[in-house]
């Protein structure tokens, strides 16, 4: 990751702190606008991030070092991970038309 995006991800990052509300709308941008997995994971390590690794990881019953492998650049969560994740996060999974 580049130095801009690790700049921008800071800033995004500080702002979900102080705005946890702004969280949803922050992943649902990731999800509209990428379809790219890379960027909807690092959306979801932004906001894991944001929220604490290590009490969120917790939370998750998974291990920090775990959490980050399935939420790294190269992470493929597997399906029921990805959607305890979501639950986690206090969000549903769900599908609309194009």
């Amino acid at each position: 990751m580049s130095k801009a995006q690790l700049y921008k991800q800071a800033i995004i990052k500080e702002n979900l702190k102080r705005n946890p509300h702004s969280e949803i709308v922050y992943l649902q941008n990731a999800i509209d606008e990428s379809h790219n997995a890379d960027e909807i994971l690092l959306a979801m390590r932004t906001v894991a991030s944001a929220r604490g690794f290590k009490k969120f990881a917790a939370a998750a019953d998974l291990n920090r070092e775990n959490l980050y492998r399935v939420l790294s650049e190269n992470g493929n969560p597997r399906l029921d991970t990805f959607l305890k994740l979501i639950d986690l996060l206090g969000f549903k999974l769900s599908l609309k038309a194009k």
